[in-house]
């Protein structure tokens, strides 16, 4: 009896365990970026952070994009992607990196709408973002491209800071000009 209590001691334990350690807190943002920094440099990348939440479904659009199997590799062959969590409610508030909105606020994103992103080099210093001039001159956040101009903006983004070729970024091109052709 005594040994039938103790295994179930042990294994009431390590359930606790494993729950309390799936219930840790993500990364920081900081430490996310720190890290995409560091891999990029190794494999000689820029790294893409994007602002996301679970709710959004333009930040899913972005995703659903850069994954689609016509684009996939072309990302991946030059960049890190990785994801910061923000702007979460009520229970999935616990998915956000913390510092993610501070981070944010850093590079001006926090009124522009998710998604937000930023296009940074390996010593994390901002090439590019997601705030196009807009028709009044002003900027605004293009957020997953979906419009001609957006597309384009995004494209150019693209072409200037990776080596991606001529097909690829019109592979680019032709996917996200899908969003908006969904859209009607």
């Amino acid at each position: 009896m005594r040994s039938l209590v103790l295994s179930l001691t042990f294994v009431l334990s390590a359930l606790t365990f494993s729950a309390v350690k799936a219930q840790q807190a993500p990364p920081a943002a900081d430490e996310v970026v720190k890290d995409a920094c560091a891999q990029a440099a190794k494999a000689n990348k820029k790294v893409i952070v994007i602002f996301h939440a679970s709710w959004c479904g333009w930040c899913h659009k972005m995703d659903t994009a850069m994954n689609d199997a016509s684009v996939k590799k072309a990302f991946d062959n030059n960049y890190e992607i990785r994801h910061i969590t923000v702007l979460e409610n009520g229970a999935n508030k616990a998915l956000e990196n913390p510092g993610g909105a501070d981070l944010l606020a850093k590079y001006h994103g926090d009124q522009e709408g998710i998604p937000f992103w930023l296009v940074l080099n390996t010593n994390g210093e901002l090439l590019a973002d997601s705030r196009m001039k807009g028709p009044t001159g002003k900027l605004q956040n293009v957020g997953c491209p979906a419009q001609k101009e957006e597309v384009e903006y995004f494209v150019g983004i693209l072409e200037k800071t990776s080596k991606m070729k001529r097909g690829e970024l019109d592979a680019v091109r032709t996917r996200f000009g899908k969003i908006a052709s969904a859209a009607h």
